[in-house]
């Protein structure tokens, strides 16, 4: 088997792309520059796909049994995977977000039927434009789509808090190891479900190819949910240090700080435990076996092994410090109205 990967250097794709050549699939990358995080036994093309022209002079002649975009946004971008992979891929796999799904959510048990809406998140509605168009191309065209969501997906140098910094993702360890508290939003009690990149890629590696899936949409995420409490105790604990949380609310948060309003309200605020039943069908190989102990064990562990790594986000650092502050001085204001009678 022949794939493609648009990008595949990311958190995710990285490692679907080594679990593919583990398992004997031809991989090639389509990336802006050679060399840049370049993996053994990958062919790569270089061009930068928002450039079609440069794209179409690199992908002259070529044919894949699967395309994969790893990199593609809105409709725009998915009107020119059309044109690009139209006559070059058996199949193409868009990547899209479980953060597309509509909430509050109609029922407690997400499945790849529930409705897309997020009104929150500018993120978000551009992936639900993008699936809508691929779709009508399966629908008009009989373009071979096959749609991915990935939930909150996590490996090695990522840190999967509710607040992080994504540049910088050893911020909240370092505000731990400093003696700080880290936010956590709401009281603690949402049920959020984290995904080790090395489970995930087993269920995305097995749909490559898989022409049943084509025209189908599928969620790719562990078994394990755990409220956001306890994902912050085992991340504690795993970094060695004490669980300093501050249970501040969702609205309080996104007043202050309007940038989290997608993140948050469009998503994290809610819980979110999802079916697997679909994508075990169609690949009876996936089952989840990273629970979320052990692996934020290996993240810490890649971050403590070398210092480099260890980056701060300062501005993120500081208005955490404020917000925690201002809630702090809201909450003495009120308890001492309150005591007035």
């Amino acid at each position: 088997m022949r794939v493609l990967f648009v990008g595949g250097t990311g958190l995710i794709s990285s490692a679907c792309t080594r679990l593919a050549l583990e398992r004997g699939i031809e991989v090639v990358h389509l990336n802006r520059a050679s060399g840049v995080h370049a993996m053994d036994g990958v062919t790569t093309l270089v061009a930068d796909v928002r450039d079609e022209a440069a794209a179409e002079k690199v992908l002259a002649g070529q044919k894949f049994d699967a395309v994969v975009d790893w990199v593609a946004y809105g409709a725009d971008d998915i009107e020119r995977d059309i044109r690009l992979f139209r006559d070059r891929a058996d199949q193409f796999i868009f990547i899209s977000s479980a953060s597309a799904y509509a909430k509050p959510l109609g029922r407690w048990l997400i499945r790849e039927d529930q409705p897309l809406a997020n009104p929150y998140w500018d993120y978000s509605r551009g992936k639900i434009a993008a699936e809508e168009r691929l779709m009508r191309a399966f629908r008009d065209e009989g373009f071979p789509v096959t749609i991915v969501r990935p939930s909150h997906t996590y490996g090695d140098w990522s840190m999967p808090l509710a607040l992080c910094s994504w540049e910088k993702p050893f911020s909240p360890i370092a505000r731990w190891r400093a003696g700080k508290a880290l936010i956590v939003p709401g009281d603690g009690q949402t049920l959020w479900t984290l995904t080790h990149n090395s489970d995930f890629a087993v269920g995305f590696v097995g749909l490559l190819g898989r022409r049943q899936a084509i025209g189908h949409a599928f969620h790719i995420v562990s078994d394990e949910a755990l409220t956001w409490d306890e994902i912050h105790r085992q991340t504690a604990a795993a970094a060695g240090v004490e669980c300093r949380i501050v249970h501040i609310s969702t609205d309080f948060i996104a007043a202050c700080r309007p940038e989290t309003n997608g993140r948050l309200l469009g998503d994290a605020s809610v819980c979110s435990v999802y079916d697997n039943s679909k994508i075990k069908r169609f690949v009876p190989e996936f089952r989840p076996v990273v629970p979320y102990a052990q692996g934020i064990k290996r993240t810490i562990a890649w971050f403590d092994a070398d210092p480099a790594r260890q980056e701060v986000d300062t501005p993120m650092d500081a208005w955490m410090d404020r917000l925690i502050a201002a809630y702090e001085k809201g909450l003495a204001g009120a308890r001492a109205e309150f005591a007035q009678g």
